[in-house]
């Protein structure tokens, strides 16, 4: 783990609301995962807590992380022009580990979807992904070309205005027998995984599942507590340091 001052090599909107930040490294951090993530300076003074972004393009010193603009912190950092310096430190957190995986089920939502384009961008290579990605609607599709590189890719919104109406969930229910994955990944909003969870349940399914969770968080480093979750036995964890990747049955959702 550093914090380093990085160069941004771009800042561009690749959807309603979503842009893609790219920045130069000063030096290596060596390899980063999809599921890991970096918390990243606004550039502004105003907001000092840093942003919690998962990693979604990592390219030798070059890396990419994505976010929604909601608040006063995010707004400003949209206009941030290439050639500025923002602090950032990672990389943080666990990964999505797929050692002794062949066929991976990907199950994303929303802003969910990029560290879930980072495993797949990682593994393609030598892993069958079957990913079933959902949106709001057709302004809010991204990185579809990223997730091509998928041996099947199923999008969804919930207007029908871009690839099946619906939800990524039941499409991949819908497709459950004919995938037959060895594992199931999945990151969204915290009522798709709630949902996911229901749904493998209801339907007897019990291959491994594993999810990113999306909590609020302050320092990234397990000091402040503001991620704190349960896990099955009712214990506290640290989102940003006993996770992200936590298995979809070990936490309470």
């Amino acid at each position: 783990m550093k914090d380093l001052l990085a160069t941004v090599k771009s800042n561009k909107r690749i959807a309603e609301n979503i842009y893609m930040i790219t920045l130069t490294l000063p030096e290596s951090v060596g390899a980063m995962h999809g599921g890991q993530f970096v918390n990243l300076s606004t550039g502004n003074g105003a907001n000092l807590l840093r942003r919690p972004l998962g990693v979604c393009i990592a390219d030798g010193n070059d890396l990419s992380v994505c976010y929604q603009v909601k608040g006063n912190g995010t707004k400003y950092l949209s206009t941030v022009e290439s050639g500025r310096k923002l602090q950032v430190l990672l990389p943080l957190g666990n990964w999505f580990d797929l050692d002794g995986y062949k066929n991976v089920a990907v199950i994303g939502g929303g802003v969910g979807i990029f560290p879930l384009i980072a495993t797949i961008r990682e593994n393609c290579s030598e892993k069958n992904f079957y990913s079933y990605i959902g949106f709001r609607n057709a302004g809010a599709v991204c990185l579809e070309e990223e997730l091509k590189k998928s041996k099947k890719l199923t999008i969804t919104t919930d207007d029908g205005s871009y690839g099946i109406k619906g939800n990524a969930v039941s499409a991949y229910l819908d497709d459950f027998e004919s995938v037959a994955a060895d594992v199931i990944i999945a990151c969204g909003p915290p009522v798709m995984l709630k949902v996911l969870k229901r749904k493998l349940s209801e339907a007897g399914i019990k291959i491994p599942c594993y999810v990113s969770l999306e909590e609020r968080m302050g320092c990234g480093l397990g000091a402040c507590l503001v991620c704190v979750c349960k896990n099955s036995d009712g214990e506290n964890v640290r989102v940003c340091r006993d996770g992200p990747v936590f298995d979809i049955n070990e936490v309470q959702l």
